[in-house]
């Protein structure tokens, strides 16, 4: 890879925090197996005093849960002969029995083509998964099952509970000792203890909610999973670019990392392939897409995910290339747009620094009609 890479890097970051994207943010880069950038910039919070981020900042990574620890968690019961995909959600979960939601497969959970509404602010009158599995299967479909793709937190909060009812064990609690704890995810945490001073400095502010006591400091920013405790299947984790850095590493290598086996190598190409024509969705993750934030050169192969506080995953097979972008974007100063550009300008200087590969603009190639930038 290009050694002019660093200085790339070393200049859109500090860029994109003047511009106001993020008061810091942390950039993890590797290929085959090795770390090719690791680095904080910036500052935790705008705070004149705030601590500088590392490579070990703790930042929400909000949707990213749906990836990092949902999906994975999933994966590893199908291995297991647990979990069938194919079956209707309510074989797992009882609860969800009303008439219009009987054909809702796992798989249209992955897929986010259940039928679900985008989300709703269930928040403000439920608490606690059954409060919110009740209002989930009273409230009505905005489509036929299988029929659109509509994102949706409801499909993660779903197999959120599917997995603990077959796992007897709470999501953050599976996650943990079957993902986090063998990789030496030492960062990766639902509801990191804010009471512990040395990891609150390490704990990057999210944002300012007033409803909720000001400065959320080690508290999940989507009031949805809060409200679920702070432990969801569509957001709640908090982890670092270090840790995150591992477990891209993982699944690049087939699913094995320092010795320990996490997932089989052809799980891992089946979940993370685009399922349908009808939409740019893997099974829980996502595939490049117009403007996505994988940028130009991530090849069709390429599966990813973000998340609305700033966070982002992205990694190429084909190219053997991981990208992650942690940031708080909507710290105090507001829910900034800058971050948007900025992670695909990250993804496509770290693509564009492979030099023993050709670098094909697959964006263009694949949506001809898309006005890209130059």
């Amino acid at each position: 890879m290009d050694v002019h890479l660093a200085s790339t890097l070393d200049s859109l970051a500090p860029n994109g925090i003047a511009q106001g994207a993020a008061p810091g943010m942390s950039i993890a880069v590797g290929r085959y197996g090795r770390l090719v950038h690791l680095r904080g910039y910036g500052s935790t919070d705008w705070a004149s005093d705030a601590p500088l981020v590392t490579d070990s900042t703790l930042y929400d990574l909000a949707s990213l849960t749906k990836v990092i620890a949902t999906a994975t968690a999933a994966m590893i019961l199908e291995e297991e002969g647990r979990l069938d995909i194919s079956r209707p959600v309510h074989d797992y979960v009882p609860e969800l029995d009303a008439a219009d939601k009987a054909t809702i497969t796992v798989r249209m959970l992955l897929t986010h083509s259940g039928g679900f509404e985008a989300g709703a602010d269930l928040y403000r009158q439920a608490r606690g998964r059954a409060e919110y599995l009740a209002l989930i299967n009273s409230r009505p479909l905005k489509y036929a099952p299988g029929t659109q793709t509509v994102y949706s937190d409801w499909d993660m909060v779903l197999l959120q509970a599917v997995i603990e009812r077959i796992a007897s064990q709470t999501l953050d609690q599976f996650a943990g000792a079957r993902v986090f704890g063998p990789l030496g995810m030492r960062d990766t945490r639902f509801n990191p203890d804010t009471s512990d001073a040395p990891l609150r400095r390490r704990i990057a502010p999210t944002a300012i909610d007033s409803t909720r006591g000001g400065l959320l400091w080690g508290v999940v920013h989507d009031a949805n999973a809060w409200a679920l405790g702070g432990v969801s299947g569509h957001a709640g984790l908090f982890s670092s670019a270090r840790d995150l850095a591992i477990f891209a590493a993982m699944l690049l290598n087939g699913g094995e990392y320092g010795g320990v086996r996490i997932l089989r190598p052809e799980t891992i190409a089946r979940w993370t392939a685009r399922q349908s024509i009808m939409s740019s969705r893997a099974l829980a993750w996502d595939t490049p897409a117009p403007q996505a934030s994988s940028g130009h050169y991530f090849s069709p192969r390429s599966f990813g995910h973000t998340g609305f506080t700033g966070t982002s995953i992205w990694i190429d097979p084909d190219r053997g290339v991981f990208v992650v972008l942690l940031m708080n974007r909507v710290n105090s100063h507001g829910q900034s747009e800058r971050h948007t550009q900025l992670r695909r300008d990250v993804s496509d200087a770290v693509q564009s620094s492979i030099l023993d590969a050709p670098l094909i603009d697959w964006e263009a190639a694949l949506h001809p009609s898309t006005n890209h930038m130059p």
